[in-house]
């Protein structure tokens, strides 16, 4: 299994590139939607990796795919300027999912 990367920036896009992780850069929310719904139909991938401005662009695709799917594995990385808390993406997930 892959990963995939979803980033809104090309020097995330670069660094993952150089670790041997593909993907793509998109902004907005119909760019960054149409990336995930491409990437979530690769049967290769296993894990996609989307940075926060990215998720932050269709947060509600995101979550539908992360409660209603198994695989793959959606996961935020904090974008290159460090502008979000991972911790309450996580944690708000986890009310999401869990109901807490």
């Amino acid at each position: 299994m892959k990963l995939y990367l979803i980033s809104d920036n090309i020097d995330t896009k670069m660094g993952m590139r150089l670790a041997g992780i593909d993907g793509v850069v998109a902004h907005g929310e119909e760019e960054v939607s149409s990336a995930l719904d491409e990437a979530m139909e690769k049967k290769d991938v296993g894990i996609i990796l989307m940075t926060t401005i990215a998720v932050n662009a269709c947060r509600e695709r995101v979550m539908r795919y992360k409660l209603e799917r198994p695989t793959p594995l959606i996961v935020e990385i904090p974008d290159r300027h460090l502008t979000s808390d991972v911790t309450a993406a996580v944690a708000q997930y986890m009310r999401e999912a869990v109901g807490i």
